[in-house]
């Protein structure tokens, strides 16, 4: 048997001008594999980032890389799902789609009270924010600062780090500043003079201890460097080519970089479960429809986005499982 369901692939590589949607056809699930029926799909940089000149990408270019949905149906040797479960997965390959098919370990249950677009912005970001705080031995009573708290898996780092017990200090513009206390955090404007901001904030909360960098600006570098007198404690997400130079931790698929498997492979049930009870809070902030990616692309592109952008299908549309679309 086969499905058939729209995908959105970019068709040559360029801008977000280059999406399109095309039809394609799923086939039965192999052995171990699955078939989801998409319901969200999460936007990340990686997926406009794979078909830019110069990317090395070949089109057409299969694009997202975490996914919302149901099961439709599983393959031989599948043992831990069935056709109807809600899942997240990730990482997938060609999530931008109403059929995606994975193999069953990146697979995660969705509890009901974790609706589909917040599942679908939820692993790719927190698993990296995750891999950050166990990587800087985040804890209680510690004070760390955030680089990027008002991104995706900035806003991640924040909570992960509050909820163990550290005191966070993050840098954003001053419009996610109310977002960002709320999650716990002091919140600190980039831009000159953050040293001084950043040393002031920490005021009566101790000394700096370690610092995450979700931006990779040469700011948050820097001022990294000043604070945290373990340069083990540092750690980016972003600027892979200077982590060695610099002597801090690099986080991620680079050379030289921790890709961290064990720990993010683990997270996709912490971050469910810390999800589905309200304790980790996934902001979508704007919701598209798989024909309106290039406009998603655009805004992601753009960086001022803040939290998590989304892809819905008809599926999710059918069942009021989504966000009003932006």
């Amino acid at each position: 048997m086969t499905y058939t369901g729209r995908a959105v692939v970019a068709g040559s590589l360029g801008g977000p001008e280059v999406l399109r949607v095309v039809q394609r056809e799923s086939a039965e699930p192999g052995p171990g594999q699955v078939l989801v029926a998409v319901e969200a799909a999460g936007v990340n940089p990686w997926d406009w980032k794979s078909y830019a000149p110069g990317s090395g990408g070949t089109p057409p270019v299969d694009l997202g890389i975490e996914v919302a949905g149901v099961v439709r149906a599983v393959g031989a040797g599948v043992r831990w799902f069935s056709p109807g479960d809600e899942v997240a997965a990730w990482p997938v390959r060609g999530g931008y789609a109403d059929l995606v098919t994975v193999p069953q370990q990146v697979l995660v249950r969705r509890p009901p009270s974790l609706p589909a677009p917040a599942a679908a912005g939820l692993l790719a970001a927190g698993a990296a924010a995750l891999h950050a705080v166990v990587a800087t031995e985040v804890d209680a009573d510690e004070v760390v600062v955030v680089h990027g708290g008002s991104g995706g898996v900035g806003r991640m780092a924040v909570q992960l780090a509050v909820l163990r017990g550290a005191h966070v200090v993050a840098t954003a513009s001053p419009g996610w500043h109310a977002c960002l206390s709320r999650l716990g955090a002091v919140p600190v404007t980039h831009g000159p003079g953050l040293l001084d901001r950043l040393r002031e904030a920490a005021a009566g909360l101790g000394d700096v201890v370690a610092a995450v960098d979700t931006v990779g600006t040469p700011e948050a570098l820097e001022t990294s460097l000043a604070l945290v007198a373990d340069r083990r404690r540092v750690a980016t997400l972003v600027a892979l080519d200077r982590a060695a130079e610099l002597g801090i931790r690099g986080l991620g698929h680079g050379p030289g970089a921790d890709p961290g498997t064990d720990v993010r492979d683990a997270a996709r049930g912490q971050l469910t479960a810390l999800a589905a009870d309200g304790s980790l809070d996934v902001l979508v902030t704007g919701t598209y429809a798989l024909e309106d990616a290039a406009q998603a692309h655009h805004r992601s592109r753009a960086g001022h986005a803040g939290g998590k952008l989304v892809l819905v299908t008809d599926a999710a549309r059918a069942t009021g499982a989504h966000a009003p679309v932006h």
